[in-house]
Order: structure tokens, then sequence, then C-alpha cells
């Protein structure tokens, strides 16, 4: 099989889907590897990396899209890159579809095979290419929600930490999933007061114990979430429902009664957001205010890292990769389920049944699809 790397083209998106470790191992596996130029530059791998791996180097984009039978890359398409789609071709990315019923409808009207990392589920109900990503994004959100915080960046002015005789900042995490307890652990080690507020009560008894009663766990609905926003400094919007538009969460009237140059990241942007208040911002633009909150609503946070992104990303996506270009689509799903859940589109058909109520579509299962 042909695999194509495109060079991403989001704003900001530096990440690149494949590194030159995982070029030789294709190699060695009896297929070709076609390298936009420069794809690499941003999470500082040269061409020539790539060149030793055994990759070709194409300049054009438009020539990796067309001769590869497989593209891979790290965020969905972006509207300049929809003409190169065609039938037949296979898209193994970040879709996060629920929110893009236009890239939805240019995927089913080409007849592409769009695979996403995103709703890869194992046996287990884990997804491991989404897990990574969120690692970085839960760990970041803090990071940047304490660089907001500054008063030169809009906020309260406050030092999420504290220090002695004055309290730290009120940090506050809508889900207790990887993007939640990443958060947790960064805004507990900065010093911050951490509450996590979830539906699932077992997994609130589980961060209980991980993080040995240091955090304020809380059982999920509207009082709860709006009480303690009245309170919070930092916000993290941490749900997922893979596949489908994240939750309305919290309210906009809860924006309006929170404090003046209190901060609120979105970590849920890519699949719609969790406040009713966000829309996705770039790394060029990241914030707005709203009701006088901060709002940062980045859709490709992990970018900023995109040295240590690119590596755990493709760390957890090379072994399914490496199969789609062994056994092709179907061959790949039937030895490997997990990448089932992960065909969203197929020969014109919606497969995942998330992405087709997020968008009010008909859906069909993959193997019902001629």
């Amino acid at each position: 099989m042909i695999v194509g790397v495109a060079r991403e083209i989001k704003d900001h998106e530096t990440r690149v889907g494949l590194v030159p470790h995982g070029v030789t191992a294709l190699r060695e596996a009896g297929h070709e590897v076609l390298v936009e130029t420069r794809a690499g530059e941003g999470s500082s791998l040269a061409d020539r990396e790539y060149i030793d791996a055994g990759a070709q180097i194409l300049e054009l984009a438009a020539d990796v899209w067309h001769k590869a039978d497989l593209v891979v890359k790290v965020k969905e398409p972006q509207p300049a890159e929809y003409a190169y789609f065609r039938p037949g071709l296979i898209l193994f990315t970040y879709l996060h579809l629920a929110p893009l019923p236009d890239l939805t409808q240019s995927l089913l009207d080409a007849r592409v095979s769009g695979v996403a990392y995103e709703t890869i589920r194992e046996s287990d109900g884990s997804l491991p290419l989404l897990t990574p990503m969120s690692e970085v994004a839960g760990r970041m959100s803090v990071q940047v929600g304490a660089q907001y915080l500054e008063k030169p960046n809009g906020g309260r002015g406050i030092l999420l930490g504290g220090v002695p005789g004055v309290a730290p900042a009120n940090v506050v995490i809508l889900g207790g999933g990887i993007v939640g307890v990443n958060a947790a652990k960064v805004a507990l080690g900065l010093g911050g007061h951490v509450i996590v507020i979830d539906r699932n009560l077992n997994r609130l008894r589980q961060l209980d114990d991980i993080f040995n009663g240091q955090i304020v766990t809380l059982a999920s609905n509207a009082w709860t979430i709006g009480e303690n926003l009245k309170i919070a400094d930092l916000v993290v919007g941490a749900v997922l429902i893979p596949g489908a538009s994240a939750p309305k969460l919290v309210r906009r009237e809860m924006v309006a009664a929170m404090k003046t140059g209190s901060v609120m990241v979105d970590v849920a942007i890519d699949q719609g957001g969790c406040f009713e208040t966000s829309h996705a911002t770039t790394h060029t633009e990241p914030v707005y205010v709203v009701d006088g909150v901060v709002h940062y609503c980045v859709s490709n946070m992990p970018a900023a890292v995109p040295h240590t992104s690119t590596f755990a990303l493709t760390n957890a996506t090379f072994p399914y990769l490496l199969e789609l270009a062994n056994h092709g689509l179907r061959g790949a799903c039937e030895r490997f389920p997990a990448l089932r859940d992960g065909v969203n589109t197929y020969n014109g058909v919606v497969t995942h049944r998330g992405v087709a109520q997020s968008q009010g579509r008909q859906w069909r299962a993959m193997a019902a699809v001629e």
C-alpha cells in the first residue's frame, strides 16, 4: 500500500502523523511512504530524517493525496483539502465530525473511508488513540489557565497556587476522565484547590482514592455545577461522549454569575464544546471574553507542544496504521474489531452512530455497507 503523510495546514498545527521510525517499519513491511516536504518540521523532524528512513519526499500536497492509498494526518482536513478527496481513499486522522457537517458531507460525496482516531475503542471500553492527546490537553489546560489568570492576560490576577497567608485558586474540573484526571494532577501539583465534578459515582470513588482525598469530588447536576462556578477561578471542561457532540453542561446564565476575570478552558471544543458560550479559537487568537470571563477554546491545544505530542500520538496510532496498510480497511476491521468503531464514513455512508445522531443523519454499520 502507498501511505501518504500530509503536512498539517490548520492554524499553528505543528504535529505530524508519522515519525521516521514509523516510515522504516512500513517500508520493512513492504509499503511505500510518501511524505510532503516539511511535514515534520514543526515537530523538529527534518525531511532528511524521513529520507534516511526510506520515505520519498514530495513538494506538493496534491501529489501526496492523489498518489496515496491511505493518508495519515493529525487533525481533520481543512476546507482547502476537500478537493483532494476521492473514492477509495482511506483517511486516518482525528476527524471530530460531530460539529462538522460540511466535512462529513464532503467525505460522503467523495466516498472516502474516514477512520477517526478518537472513536477507535478497545474491548475494555478504552479509547487508545484519544488517550495520549487527552493526557497532553488535560495537563496543558491548567498551564494555560494559570497563564490567563494573570492580570496582563485579562485574568483576575491570581497565582494558582497562592502563597502562605493567601488562598490558592479554586479549580473546577467538569469530567473525571483522562483529561480531567490529568488536569487535576497539574492543578494539585501547582497548589490549587481542586474540585472534580462527574456523574459517575464509581469514578468519583476512584478519584478520591487516586488523590488520597486531596481533591473534592462532587456528583454532577445543574445546581452543583452552577454553585461551584460561582466560586471558581479556573474551570476546565473535560467531558466526552465518543463521536458525539459534547453536552452543554455550562449554561449562559452560569457564566454570567461567575467572577470577573475568571478563566474557562474548554477541552471538549473539538466535539463542539461543553459551555454554551464556547466557540472554537486558534493558537493565533486563543481567547475571547464573555460576561467578563476569559474563554480559551483552542481546538488543537497539543499542537503547542508538538514534539511531545507527535511522539505520544504516533506511539499509539502506529500499530493501527500498520494493520490498515497490511490488510486494507475491511481486512483490518475483521482482524481487529477495535478499528470498526473508528470508521466514521465508508462508501458514501455514515457508519458511526454518534456522528449520525449529532447531525440528524441516517447511519449503517460498516458490515452492512456494500
